[in-house]
Protein backbone atom coordinates (compact mmCIF):
# COMPACT_ATOMS: atom_id res chain seq x y z
CA UNK A 1 0.00 0.00 0.00
CA UNK A 2 1.25 3.22 -0.85
CA UNK A 3 2.06 5.92 1.35
CA UNK A 4 -1.26 8.16 -0.24
CA UNK A 5 -3.22 4.70 -0.04
CA UNK A 6 -2.68 5.19 3.87
CA UNK A 7 -3.79 8.71 3.87
CA UNK A 8 -7.04 7.78 2.05
CA UNK A 9 -7.38 5.42 4.55
CA UNK A 10 -10.50 6.51 7.48
CA UNK A 11 -9.14 7.96 10.43
CA UNK A 12 -10.51 5.22 12.62
CA UNK A 13 -8.81 2.30 10.62
CA UNK A 14 -5.63 2.23 12.83
CA UNK A 15 -7.33 1.40 16.05
CA UNK A 16 -10.28 -1.38 14.33
CA UNK A 17 -7.29 -3.46 12.38
CA UNK A 18 -5.72 -3.56 15.80
CA UNK A 19 -8.85 -5.30 16.93
CA UNK A 20 -10.42 -7.33 14.26
CA UNK A 21 -8.96 -8.63 10.99
CA UNK A 22 -11.97 -7.14 9.07
CA UNK A 23 -12.51 -7.50 5.27
CA UNK A 24 -14.95 -5.51 3.31
CA UNK A 25 -18.93 -6.56 3.84
CA UNK A 26 -18.65 -7.90 7.19
CA UNK A 27 -18.53 -5.07 9.16
CA UNK A 28 -22.41 -4.67 9.55
CA UNK A 29 -22.74 -8.77 10.15
CA UNK A 30 -20.24 -8.02 12.81
CA UNK A 31 -22.43 -5.15 14.45
CA UNK A 32 -25.70 -7.32 14.10
CA UNK A 33 -23.99 -10.19 15.66
CA UNK A 34 -22.66 -7.66 18.57
CA UNK A 35 -25.60 -6.25 19.41
CA UNK A 36 -26.88 -9.70 18.77
CA UNK A 37 -24.92 -11.65 21.78
CA UNK A 38 -24.67 -8.19 23.66
CA UNK A 39 -28.29 -8.31 24.92
CA UNK A 40 -28.03 -12.30 25.26
CA UNK A 41 -25.58 -11.75 27.67
CA UNK A 42 -26.71 -8.74 29.52
CA UNK A 43 -29.74 -10.83 29.99
CA UNK A 44 -28.26 -13.62 31.67
CA UNK A 45 -25.65 -11.82 33.61
CA UNK A 46 -28.79 -9.72 35.42
CA UNK A 47 -30.20 -13.00 36.27
CA UNK A 48 -26.49 -14.97 37.53
CA UNK A 49 -26.21 -13.82 40.74
CA UNK A 50 -29.80 -14.10 41.75
CA UNK A 51 -29.57 -17.49 40.85
CA UNK A 52 -26.33 -18.22 42.78
CA UNK A 53 -27.60 -16.38 45.96
CA UNK A 54 -30.65 -18.30 45.78
CA UNK A 55 -28.83 -22.11 45.22
CA UNK A 56 -27.05 -20.86 48.65
CA UNK A 57 -30.70 -20.00 49.92
CA UNK A 58 -31.62 -23.30 49.22
CA UNK A 59 -28.70 -25.06 50.98
CA UNK A 60 -25.01 -26.08 49.66
CA UNK A 61 -26.23 -29.71 50.31
CA UNK A 62 -29.05 -29.66 47.82
CA UNK A 63 -26.66 -28.19 44.97
CA UNK A 64 -26.13 -31.54 43.50
CA UNK A 65 -29.91 -32.56 43.44
CA UNK A 66 -30.81 -29.15 42.08
CA UNK A 67 -27.65 -29.87 39.05
CA UNK A 68 -29.40 -33.43 38.78
CA UNK A 69 -32.59 -31.53 37.89
CA UNK A 70 -30.79 -29.34 35.43
CA UNK A 71 -29.26 -32.53 33.48
CA UNK A 72 -33.07 -33.82 33.23
CA UNK A 73 -34.54 -30.83 32.63
CA UNK A 74 -31.53 -30.22 29.53
CA UNK A 75 -33.03 -33.83 28.42
CA UNK A 76 -36.74 -32.96 28.08
CA UNK A 77 -35.94 -29.99 26.26
CA UNK A 78 -33.95 -30.99 23.63
CA UNK A 79 -36.70 -33.15 21.90
CA UNK A 80 -39.53 -30.06 21.48
CA UNK A 81 -36.02 -27.96 20.42
CA UNK A 82 -35.06 -30.57 17.80
CA UNK A 83 -38.47 -30.65 16.33
CA UNK A 84 -38.63 -26.86 16.04
CA UNK A 85 -35.52 -26.80 14.06
CA UNK A 86 -36.66 -29.52 12.02
CA UNK A 87 -39.56 -28.49 11.19
CA UNK A 88 -39.10 -24.39 10.79
CA UNK A 89 -36.72 -22.67 9.34
CA UNK A 90 -33.87 -20.24 11.39
CA UNK A 91 -36.07 -16.97 11.28
CA UNK A 92 -38.31 -18.52 12.83
CA UNK A 93 -37.46 -21.32 15.41
CA UNK A 94 -34.59 -19.08 17.00
CA UNK A 95 -37.14 -16.09 17.68
CA UNK A 96 -39.68 -18.84 18.93
CA UNK A 97 -37.32 -20.36 21.29
CA UNK A 98 -36.37 -16.99 22.85
CA UNK A 99 -39.46 -15.84 23.78
CA UNK A 100 -40.57 -18.85 25.52
CA UNK A 101 -37.66 -18.46 27.30
CA UNK A 102 -38.19 -13.93 28.21
CA UNK A 103 -42.02 -15.73 28.91
CA UNK A 104 -40.61 -17.66 31.61
CA UNK A 105 -38.62 -15.36 33.07
CA UNK A 106 -41.73 -13.29 33.41
CA UNK A 107 -43.52 -15.67 35.05
CA UNK A 108 -40.59 -15.98 38.01
CA UNK A 109 -40.79 -12.08 38.27
CA UNK A 110 -44.41 -12.59 39.42
CA UNK A 111 -44.15 -15.62 41.36
CA UNK A 112 -41.11 -13.39 43.50
CA UNK A 113 -43.77 -10.39 43.33
CA UNK A 114 -46.15 -12.37 45.15
CA UNK A 115 -44.03 -14.64 47.17
CA UNK A 116 -43.53 -14.92 50.75
CA UNK A 117 -40.39 -16.11 52.37
CA UNK A 118 -41.09 -19.84 52.93
CA UNK A 119 -41.78 -19.91 49.30
CA UNK A 120 -39.53 -17.87 47.95
CA UNK A 121 -36.74 -20.69 48.78
CA UNK A 122 -38.83 -23.28 46.38
CA UNK A 123 -38.93 -20.70 43.48
CA UNK A 124 -35.25 -20.10 43.69
CA UNK A 125 -34.90 -24.02 43.57
CA UNK A 126 -36.73 -23.96 40.48
CA UNK A 127 -35.11 -20.84 39.08
CA UNK A 128 -31.42 -22.19 40.14
CA UNK A 129 -32.67 -25.07 37.77
CA UNK A 130 -34.01 -23.15 34.85
CA UNK A 131 -31.35 -20.38 34.84
CA UNK A 132 -28.79 -23.13 34.35
CA UNK A 133 -31.13 -24.49 31.33
CA UNK A 134 -31.58 -21.44 29.71
CA UNK A 135 -27.89 -19.67 29.33
CA UNK A 136 -26.81 -22.58 28.03
CA UNK A 137 -29.87 -22.67 25.52
CA UNK A 138 -29.66 -19.26 24.48
CA UNK A 139 -26.19 -19.20 24.28
CA UNK A 140 -25.51 -22.33 21.83
CA UNK A 141 -28.64 -20.85 19.40
CA UNK A 142 -26.68 -17.90 19.09
CA UNK A 143 -23.25 -19.28 18.16
CA UNK A 144 -25.30 -22.26 16.00
CA UNK A 145 -26.52 -18.77 13.97
CA UNK A 146 -22.99 -17.60 13.69
CA UNK A 147 -21.81 -20.83 12.44
CA UNK A 148 -23.88 -20.66 10.09
CA UNK A 149 -23.98 -17.24 8.70
CA UNK A 150 -19.66 -17.49 8.91
CA UNK A 151 -17.29 -19.54 7.29
CA UNK A 152 -14.74 -20.94 9.10
CA UNK A 153 -11.52 -18.85 7.46
CA UNK A 154 -13.71 -15.90 8.94
CA UNK A 155 -14.48 -18.00 12.09
CA UNK A 156 -10.90 -17.88 13.20
CA UNK A 157 -10.62 -13.93 12.30
CA UNK A 158 -13.98 -12.65 13.78
CA UNK A 159 -15.47 -15.11 16.36
CA UNK A 160 -12.73 -13.81 19.34
CA UNK A 161 -13.73 -10.77 18.26
CA UNK A 162 -17.66 -11.10 18.36
CA UNK A 163 -17.16 -12.95 21.80
CA UNK A 164 -15.98 -9.82 22.94
CA UNK A 165 -19.30 -8.41 22.44
CA UNK A 166 -21.09 -11.05 24.49
CA UNK A 167 -17.83 -10.33 27.48
CA UNK A 168 -19.52 -6.79 27.20
CA UNK A 169 -22.81 -7.58 27.13
CA UNK A 170 -21.68 -9.63 30.12
CA UNK A 171 -20.35 -6.98 32.51
CA UNK A 172 -23.25 -4.62 31.89
CA UNK A 173 -25.75 -6.95 33.12
CA UNK A 174 -23.08 -7.69 36.17
CA UNK A 175 -22.52 -4.42 37.05
CA UNK A 176 -26.44 -3.27 36.55
CA UNK A 177 -27.20 -6.00 39.34
CA UNK A 178 -23.86 -6.00 41.35
CA UNK A 179 -25.44 -1.84 41.87
CA UNK A 180 -28.64 -2.53 42.23
CA UNK A 181 -29.81 -5.71 44.11
CA UNK A 182 -29.47 -3.75 47.24
CA UNK A 183 -32.05 -0.83 45.89
CA UNK A 184 -33.95 -2.61 43.39
CA UNK A 185 -36.51 -5.68 43.52
CA UNK A 186 -35.43 -8.41 42.44
CA UNK A 187 -38.81 -9.04 40.38
CA UNK A 188 -38.14 -6.12 38.67
CA UNK A 189 -34.45 -6.97 37.20
CA UNK A 190 -36.14 -10.22 35.80
CA UNK A 191 -38.36 -7.97 34.29
CA UNK A 192 -34.92 -5.89 32.23
CA UNK A 193 -33.55 -9.35 31.40
CA UNK A 194 -36.67 -10.43 29.39
CA UNK A 195 -36.60 -7.22 27.55
CA UNK A 196 -32.89 -7.99 26.62
CA UNK A 197 -33.86 -10.84 25.46
CA UNK A 198 -35.96 -8.92 22.55
CA UNK A 199 -33.59 -7.42 21.47
CA UNK A 200 -31.33 -10.25 20.84
CA UNK A 201 -34.42 -11.19 18.95
CA UNK A 202 -34.51 -7.87 16.71
CA UNK A 203 -30.08 -8.13 16.31
CA UNK A 204 -30.62 -11.76 15.76
CA UNK A 205 -33.45 -11.17 11.94
CA UNK A 206 -30.70 -7.69 11.14
CA UNK A 207 -28.20 -10.58 11.06
CA UNK A 208 -30.34 -13.28 8.77
CA UNK A 209 -31.18 -10.21 6.50
CA UNK A 210 -27.38 -10.76 5.96
CA UNK A 211 -26.18 -14.14 6.19
CA UNK A 212 -26.47 -15.56 2.33
CA UNK A 213 -24.82 -12.37 0.31
CA UNK A 214 -21.85 -13.03 3.87
CA UNK A 215 -21.01 -16.69 3.69
CA UNK A 216 -23.09 -18.81 0.84
CA UNK A 217 -22.73 -22.56 0.82
CA UNK A 218 -23.82 -24.83 -1.83
CA UNK A 219 -27.02 -26.98 -0.95
CA UNK A 220 -27.51 -24.57 2.20
CA UNK A 221 -30.33 -22.21 2.25
CA UNK A 222 -30.64 -20.34 5.95
CA UNK A 223 -34.47 -19.96 4.58
CA UNK A 224 -35.06 -23.39 4.80
CA UNK A 225 -35.98 -25.82 7.27
CA UNK A 226 -33.24 -27.91 7.97
CA UNK A 227 -35.46 -31.28 7.94
CA UNK A 228 -33.98 -34.48 9.07
CA UNK A 229 -34.54 -36.77 12.13
CA UNK A 230 -35.35 -34.95 15.41
CA UNK A 231 -33.18 -37.53 17.47
CA UNK A 232 -30.38 -36.83 15.04
CA UNK A 233 -28.40 -34.70 17.20
CA UNK A 234 -28.29 -37.25 19.68
CA UNK A 235 -27.35 -40.12 16.95
CA UNK A 236 -24.89 -38.07 15.14
CA UNK A 237 -22.52 -37.02 18.14
CA UNK A 238 -22.55 -40.59 18.93
CA UNK A 239 -22.08 -41.77 15.46
CA UNK A 240 -19.19 -39.37 15.16
CA UNK A 241 -15.61 -39.55 16.73
CA UNK A 242 -15.25 -35.69 15.85
CA UNK A 243 -18.62 -34.78 17.54
CA UNK A 244 -18.16 -37.27 20.52
CA UNK A 245 -14.97 -35.45 21.53
CA UNK A 246 -16.20 -32.39 21.09
CA UNK A 247 -18.60 -33.54 24.02
CA UNK A 248 -15.66 -34.74 25.69
CA UNK A 249 -14.36 -31.50 25.68
CA UNK A 250 -17.06 -29.50 27.20
CA UNK A 251 -17.47 -32.63 29.82
CA UNK A 252 -14.30 -32.40 30.99
CA UNK A 253 -14.44 -28.68 31.10
CA UNK A 254 -18.03 -28.90 33.31
CA UNK A 255 -16.79 -31.01 35.75
CA UNK A 256 -13.69 -29.39 36.80
CA UNK A 257 -15.02 -26.01 36.84
CA UNK A 258 -18.19 -28.01 38.64
CA UNK A 259 -15.20 -28.44 41.56
CA UNK A 260 -14.29 -24.72 41.23
CA UNK A 261 -17.90 -23.72 41.53
CA UNK A 262 -18.57 -25.22 44.96
CA UNK A 263 -15.63 -24.17 46.44
CA UNK A 264 -16.69 -20.50 45.74
CA UNK A 265 -20.05 -21.03 46.55
CA UNK A 266 -19.31 -22.57 50.09
CA UNK A 267 -16.75 -18.82 50.71
CA UNK A 268 -19.40 -17.05 49.89
CA UNK A 269 -21.49 -18.81 52.14
CA UNK A 270 -18.77 -18.90 55.58
CA UNK A 271 -17.71 -15.22 54.27
CA UNK A 272 -21.20 -13.41 53.61
CA UNK A 273 -24.11 -14.63 55.48
CA UNK A 274 -26.65 -11.73 54.12
CA UNK A 275 -28.49 -12.67 51.27
CA UNK A 276 -27.58 -9.16 49.65
CA UNK A 277 -24.17 -9.24 50.26
CA UNK A 278 -23.73 -13.05 48.70
CA UNK A 279 -25.15 -11.64 45.34
CA UNK A 280 -23.35 -8.80 44.95
CA UNK A 281 -20.10 -10.99 45.84
CA UNK A 282 -21.30 -12.99 42.58
CA UNK A 283 -21.80 -10.05 40.26
CA UNK A 284 -18.28 -8.50 41.52
CA UNK A 285 -16.38 -12.11 40.69
CA UNK A 286 -18.20 -11.85 37.43
CA UNK A 287 -17.45 -8.28 36.36
CA UNK A 288 -13.84 -9.46 37.41
CA UNK A 289 -13.86 -12.02 35.03
CA UNK A 290 -15.71 -10.13 32.05
CA UNK A 291 -13.30 -7.16 32.06
CA UNK A 292 -9.96 -9.79 31.99
CA UNK A 293 -11.72 -11.57 29.14
CA UNK A 294 -12.85 -8.47 27.42
CA UNK A 295 -9.08 -7.49 27.46
CA UNK A 296 -8.39 -10.77 26.25
CA UNK A 297 -10.68 -11.14 23.58
CA UNK A 298 -9.45 -7.56 22.40
CA UNK A 299 -6.01 -7.97 21.91
CA UNK A 300 -4.85 -11.83 22.22
CA UNK A 301 -7.59 -14.05 20.91
CA UNK A 302 -7.15 -13.26 17.23
CA UNK A 303 -3.36 -13.16 17.00
CA UNK A 304 -2.99 -16.43 19.40
CA UNK A 305 -5.30 -18.26 16.94
CA UNK A 306 -3.32 -17.31 13.83
CA UNK A 307 -0.13 -17.70 15.48
CA UNK A 308 -0.42 -21.68 16.40
CA UNK A 309 -3.72 -22.41 15.27
CA UNK A 310 -7.18 -24.15 16.31
CA UNK A 311 -5.21 -27.39 18.49
CA UNK A 312 -2.43 -25.84 20.52
CA UNK A 313 -5.16 -22.61 21.17
CA UNK A 314 -7.74 -24.98 22.52
CA UNK A 315 -5.03 -26.72 24.76
CA UNK A 316 -4.13 -23.64 26.25
CA UNK A 317 -6.89 -23.72 29.06
CA UNK A 318 -6.62 -27.12 29.62
CA UNK A 319 -2.82 -26.92 30.08
CA UNK A 320 -3.43 -23.91 32.73
CA UNK A 321 -5.72 -25.93 34.46
CA UNK A 322 -2.96 -28.70 34.86
CA UNK A 323 -1.58 -26.16 36.46
CA UNK A 324 -3.87 -24.05 38.16
CA UNK A 325 -5.46 -27.36 40.15
CA UNK A 326 -1.58 -28.03 41.30
CA UNK A 327 -1.72 -25.54 42.99
CA UNK A 328 -4.94 -25.22 44.73
CA UNK A 329 -4.03 -28.78 46.02
CA UNK A 330 -0.22 -27.42 47.14
CA UNK A 331 -1.81 -24.69 48.69
CA UNK A 332 -5.57 -23.99 49.01
CA UNK A 333 -6.89 -20.50 49.99
CA UNK A 334 -9.61 -18.18 49.60
CA UNK A 335 -7.38 -16.21 47.37
CA UNK A 336 -6.19 -18.30 45.20
CA UNK A 337 -9.67 -20.33 44.33
CA UNK A 338 -11.22 -16.46 43.75
CA UNK A 339 -8.17 -15.98 41.42
CA UNK A 340 -7.85 -19.49 39.66
CA UNK A 341 -11.55 -19.43 38.91
CA UNK A 342 -11.31 -15.62 37.64
CA UNK A 343 -8.31 -16.70 35.26
CA UNK A 344 -10.21 -19.88 34.38
CA UNK A 345 -13.50 -18.51 33.37
CA UNK A 346 -11.82 -15.58 31.45
CA UNK A 347 -9.57 -18.05 29.76
CA UNK A 348 -12.62 -20.33 28.85
CA UNK A 349 -14.39 -17.05 27.47
CA UNK A 350 -12.05 -14.80 26.07
CA UNK A 351 -10.03 -18.38 23.69
CA UNK A 352 -11.59 -21.70 24.57
CA UNK A 353 -15.12 -20.78 23.88
CA UNK A 354 -14.98 -18.69 20.59
CA UNK A 355 -12.10 -21.22 19.18
CA UNK A 356 -14.04 -24.29 20.12
CA UNK A 357 -17.26 -22.79 18.08
CA UNK A 358 -14.78 -22.95 14.68
CA UNK A 359 -15.08 -26.26 15.32
CA UNK A 360 -18.71 -26.73 14.26
CA UNK A 361 -17.79 -24.51 10.91
CA UNK A 362 -16.60 -28.08 9.11
CA UNK A 363 -19.70 -29.58 10.00
CA UNK A 364 -23.02 -30.45 7.97
CA UNK A 365 -26.07 -27.74 8.85
CA UNK A 366 -27.94 -30.35 10.78
CA UNK A 367 -25.32 -30.78 12.74
CA UNK A 368 -24.45 -27.25 13.27
CA UNK A 369 -28.05 -27.10 14.82
CA UNK A 370 -29.10 -30.61 16.57
CA UNK A 371 -25.86 -31.83 17.60
CA UNK A 372 -24.54 -28.95 18.49
CA UNK A 373 -27.37 -28.15 20.88
CA UNK A 374 -26.94 -31.54 22.45
CA UNK A 375 -23.74 -31.07 22.78
CA UNK A 376 -23.85 -28.07 24.49
CA UNK A 377 -26.23 -28.70 26.96
CA UNK A 378 -26.40 -32.57 28.00
CA UNK A 379 -23.10 -33.04 27.80
CA UNK A 380 -22.45 -29.87 29.60
CA UNK A 381 -25.01 -30.76 32.31
CA UNK A 382 -23.83 -34.32 32.62
CA UNK A 383 -19.85 -32.93 33.25
CA UNK A 384 -21.63 -30.80 36.19
CA UNK A 385 -23.54 -34.22 37.66
CA UNK A 386 -20.34 -36.16 37.55
CA UNK A 387 -18.67 -32.75 39.29
CA UNK A 388 -21.35 -32.36 41.62
CA UNK A 389 -21.80 -36.02 43.14
CA UNK A 390 -17.92 -36.34 42.79
CA UNK A 391 -17.34 -33.29 45.23
CA UNK A 392 -20.36 -34.45 47.66
CA UNK A 393 -18.75 -38.01 47.71
CA UNK A 394 -15.47 -36.07 48.65
CA UNK A 395 -17.33 -34.81 51.38
CA UNK A 396 -19.24 -37.58 52.53
CA UNK A 397 -16.02 -39.07 52.99
CA UNK A 398 -14.34 -36.72 55.60
CA UNK A 399 -12.35 -35.31 53.14
CA UNK A 400 -11.14 -31.77 52.01
CA UNK A 401 -11.95 -30.15 49.10
CA UNK A 402 -7.90 -30.42 48.57
CA UNK A 403 -8.97 -33.58 46.91
CA UNK A 404 -10.96 -32.09 44.46
CA UNK A 405 -8.07 -30.24 42.91
CA UNK A 406 -5.74 -33.78 42.90
CA UNK A 407 -8.47 -35.16 40.95
CA UNK A 408 -9.07 -32.64 38.86
CA UNK A 409 -5.25 -32.82 38.06
CA UNK A 410 -5.06 -36.06 35.81
CA UNK A 411 -8.66 -35.17 34.11
CA UNK A 412 -7.29 -31.85 32.88
CA UNK A 413 -4.54 -33.91 31.41
CA UNK A 414 -7.31 -36.42 29.52
CA UNK A 415 -8.67 -32.46 28.32
CA UNK A 416 -5.80 -31.56 27.23
CA UNK A 417 -4.75 -34.67 25.12
CA UNK A 418 -8.59 -34.11 23.61
CA UNK A 419 -8.54 -30.44 22.82
CA UNK A 420 -4.68 -31.36 20.68
CA UNK A 421 -6.86 -34.12 18.89
CA UNK A 422 -9.64 -31.84 18.41
CA UNK A 423 -7.28 -29.29 16.50
CA UNK A 424 -5.76 -31.78 14.17
CA UNK A 425 -9.42 -33.33 13.23
CA UNK A 426 -10.36 -29.71 12.46
CA UNK A 427 -7.90 -28.79 10.25
CA UNK A 428 -7.96 -32.30 8.11
CA UNK A 429 -11.87 -31.65 8.11
CA UNK A 430 -11.07 -28.13 7.05
CA UNK A 431 -8.41 -29.35 4.31
CA UNK A 432 -10.93 -31.90 2.92
CA UNK A 433 -13.85 -29.28 2.19
CA UNK A 434 -11.35 -26.69 0.61
CA UNK A 435 -10.61 -29.64 -2.12
CA UNK A 436 -13.98 -30.18 -2.37
CA UNK A 437 -15.36 -26.67 -3.23
CA UNK A 438 -12.40 -26.53 -5.10
CA UNK A 439 -13.19 -29.03 -7.33
CA UNK A 440 -16.74 -28.25 -7.42
CA UNK A 441 -15.82 -24.58 -8.56
CA UNK A 442 -13.45 -26.01 -11.28
CA UNK A 443 -16.56 -28.41 -12.90
CA UNK A 444 -18.83 -24.99 -12.25
CA UNK A 445 -16.51 -23.32 -14.52
CA UNK A 446 -15.85 -25.70 -16.90
CA UNK A 447 -19.60 -26.19 -17.29
CA UNK A 448 -20.89 -22.93 -17.62
CA UNK A 449 -17.73 -22.28 -20.72
CA UNK A 450 -19.10 -25.77 -22.27
CA UNK A 451 -15.93 -27.36 -21.18
CA UNK A 452 -16.42 -31.08 -20.97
Amino acid sequence: MTREEVSRQPAHRPLLARLVDLRPSEGPALAWSWAYIFAILASYYVLRPIRDQMGIAGGLENLPWLFLATLIGMLALNLPFAWLVKSLPRARFVPLTYRFFAGNILLFAVAIFLSDQESLVWIGRVFFVWLSIFNLFVVSIFWATIVDVFSTEQGKRLFGFIAAGATLGAISGSAVTATLASHVPTWALLVAAALLLEVAVFAMRGLARLSERLHEVPGERATETIGGSTLAGIRRTFASPYLLNIALFLLLFSVTSTFLYFEQAGIAKRSFPDRAAQTAFFASVDLAVNVLTLVIQFFVTGRIIKAIGVGPTLALLPAASVLGFAALAVSPSLVAIVGFQVLRRAGNFAIARPVREVLFTVVPRDDRYKAKAFIDTVAYRTGDQIGAWSYAGIGALGLAGTWAAILAVPLSIAWLVNALWLGRAQRQREAEISVETDTETAASSRAALGVP
